[in-house]
């Protein structure tokens, strides 16, 4: 009974991430062709292992070397990293304080708090991004506002900006910072702080001392949750960043629905699972390293 538990989230995986990996990976080494699909297989399984044999001996890596030859993919990566890595910064500097407000909170507030942070994932993921986009519009409700009380004279240009994908990567992906550091602080003893406090420790240095060590696990977890799905951040970036914004995840649906190069689209797929298995690696393994503590 134990072997068919442990096998059910191996086939989940294989069923669900290595197939489609394969499926993906079959097309970033085949020909563009204009048919449909709009690709030539280079293997072809029913032939057997002649078949494969073939593939091997003439296989090439076209596809993968065109990436390097046109900046645009490069620049495409180096973008969706930068993005991912301040926009999770961002979410840290937010999120914490508001899961050590949570944490330190009254017993009987908590379960309120805790639903107003997942209330927004009661309502569609488009539909909150296009209501950002009515925020931060030129004639949108947070330039009226800034208008209205003599902050500025003239709207600010926020919409189809890096800024507008900041912000909307930030209110997105919020909730997975704060849930994992709350998990964290919850647990936390606050005996500590007051035996901190005795010892002559400022609120600020048993914060840094005490709580923030404690955190970690749960900070941790949070980047990693917020940074792997921003790197590959289509939507956001669509809606809100405009042409301006230069993402993977963009240049991966364009490659796909607009330019119909399916090779080089699974090829741009490829290098971006490749980038982000590093991260998820390490996920694992501090996942794995906080459940031994316990």
């Amino acid at each position: 009974m134990k072997r068919v538990f442990t096998a059910i989230p191996y086939l989940w995986l294989l069923g669900l991430f290595l197939v489609p990996f394969l499926i993906v990976l079959k097309i970033s080494l085949s020909d563009a062709a204009i048919a449909i699909p709009p690709y030539m297989p280079t293997l072809d399984l029913s032939e057997g292992w002649a078949g494969l044999t073939s593939f091997l001996s003439e296989l090439d890596m076209e596809n993968f070397v065109f990436l390097t030859e046109d900046d645009l993919y490069w620049k495409a990566y180096l973008s969706s990293l930068k993005i991912a890595v301040l926009s999770t910064l961002l979410t840290l500097a937010v999120g914490l304080p508001i899961a050590y407000g949570m944490a330190r909170a009254p017993e009987d507030w908590r379960p309120t708090l805790m639903m107003l942070v997942i209330l927004p994932f009661w309502t569609s993921f488009l539909i909150r991004v296009y209501a950002w986009m009515g925020i931060l519009s030129n004639e949108g409700l947070l330039n009226q506002l800034l208008i209205s009380i003599g902050l500025i004279s003239d709207p600010l240009v926020i919409l189809n900006t890096n800024t507008a994908v900041y912000i909307g990567i930030v209110y997105t992906y919020l909730p997975f910072m704060i849930l994992p550091i709350y998990a964290s602080l919850e647990r936390m003893d606050p005996s500590l702080l007051e035996a901190a406090e005795d010892l002559g420790c400022s609120r600020l240095t048993a914060f840094w001392i005490v709580t923030l060590p404690l955190a970690r696990p749960g900070v941790i977890a949070g980047c990693f949750l917020v940074f792997i799905p921003a790197m590959g951040e289509f939507v956001i970036p669509s809606l809100l960043g405009g042409s301006s914004t230069l993402m993977i995840g963009k240049v991966l649906w364009e490659e796909f629905f607009s330019n119909r190069d399916w090779p080089v689209a699974g090829a741009v797929a490829i290098i971006l699972l490749l980038i982000l298995i590093v991260p998820i690696v390490l996920f694992q393994r501090q996942q794995a390293k906080a459940e031994a503590g316990h």
